[in-house]
């Protein structure tokens, strides 16, 4: 473990029971699917891996991965998690309830960025977990990454809330900011979701120790 580290973020939410939001098209033809087995080699390819390990890890681990293909190839991926899983970068794991699930790990292959293939597939993400009877869909994305945060506006995510993360050798220090129309009841989950047992909660503040 490094002796400190520091991440800036962002969580945005599609509510369903506010009715699904428009979809938002790619500037080219595309075909959205769920990846299989047989998809792993390219899939691995296209997120630049060494090997497909992890890819296989992840299936095992009762994660999904779905993709858009252009002509086809795989132009862009995401994951999606029901359950539990593990937030690298905020070094801490979102619990999520049974009808909510969690996007995370999505890219865009270079030479086919700029076509909104990203806001495209998360719409259809968002189409795809409607059908699954998921009432609430979280993604997160650093607020340094502007893209990312244009992809979720453009699917018709809203955003909810702001975290600073800090961590000194095992002391850790969280401190959320919600938008200001963020209803009270997506702020709470927010906070349900980011909030693991090792912090205590001060008002915005979350103070930890990792044992």
């Amino acid at each position: 473990m490094r002796p400190w580290t520091r991440e800036n973020g962002a969580l945005w939410v599609v509510e369903m029971g506010n009715g699904l939001p428009p979809p938002c098209l790619a500037r080219a033809a595309v075909t959205f699917a769920e990846t299989q087995p047989e998809d792993v080699a390219e899939l691995a390819a296209a997120m630049n891996l060494p090997s497909a390990e992890p890819i296989w890890q992840r299936f095992q681990d009762k994660r999904r991965c779905f993709h858009l293909r252009v002509d086809g190839q795989i132009v862009t991926y995401g994951w999606v998690t029901q359950g539990v899983e593990c937030v690298g970068e905020l070094e801490r794991q979102f619990h999520l309830h049974q009808d909510e699930a969690y996007i995370w790990d999505c890219g865009t292959v270079a030479a086919w960025r700029r076509q909104r293939f990203y806001s495209a597939l998360l719409s259809s993400l968002i189409a795809r977990l409607h059908e699954e009877g998921v009432a609430r869909i979280w993604i997160g994305a650093s607020r340094q990454n502007r893209p990312s945060l244009r992809g979720f506006a453009n699917a018709g995510f809203q955003p909810v809330v702001e975290c600073r993360y800090g961590r000194v050798h095992r002391l850790t220090l969280l401190w959320i900011q919600h938008t200001p129309a963020a209803p009270r009841p997506l702020i709470q989950a927010a906070y349900r979701i980011l909030l693991n047992s090792h912090e205590r909660r001060l008002g915005p503040v979350a103070i930890g120790y990792l044992k």
